[in-house]
């Protein structure tokens, strides 16, 4: 598991895009984007980590939701969300403790919380996005997104197995 993040970081990083400016049209440089931020990293791991430790018919939906509301955050990055910054660092507490206290709260406030994080999630990286393809760009940004969600989900369900056999043996 550790080699296997350790390469999607390293296949992610700009001196392996080997193309500054992003010739690509933008699909690379926007995969790229949520690894670049430690704070949208965290986040995302935060989710994937909280929907993991949720029960099974929930676990697909907050990494879901994450992914369609960043988009739509995303496509009103041209207007003015106030307190963007913020609101992505309080996001990284937010999911950090959903995730550690594996809090199963209603999938209506726990979905609505997501969802909002995700808006601005949404617009801080498309108003840091470069001079490059805007379609490109979002869709190598939701791609990422939808892995970095998975990763989490997975570090949940390998620590859950760890503990399970220590307790076991």
């Amino acid at each position: 598991m550790k080699k296997t993040l350790a390469l999607l970081i390293l296949a992610t990083s700009s001196a392996a895009l080997a193309h500054p400016g992003d010739h690509a049209g933008g699909v690379l440089h926007g995969f790229a984007h949520p690894f670049a931020g430690l704070d949208h990293l965290l986040a995302l791991l935060a989710v994937g980590i909280w929907a993991a430790r949720l029960p099974s018919a929930a676990r697909w939906q907050l990494p879901a939701v994450f992914v369609c509301f960043m988009a739509i955050g995303a496509m009103l990055g041209g207007l003015a969300l106030p307190f963007a910054e913020p609101m992505v660092a309080l996001s990284v507490l937010v999911f950090g403790l959903a995730a550690t206290l594996a809090k199963r709260l209603p999938l209506s406030v726990g979905g609505g919380t997501v969802a909002l994080f995700a808006l601005y999630h949404g617009h801080a990286h498309f108003t840091e996005m470069p001079d490059t393809s805007p379609a490109g760009f979002l869709a190598g940004m939701l791609l990422a997104t939808a892995l970095l969600q998975l990763v989490g989900a997975l570090l949940a369900l390998a620590a859950f197995l760890r503990a399970r056999s220590f307790r076991a043996g």
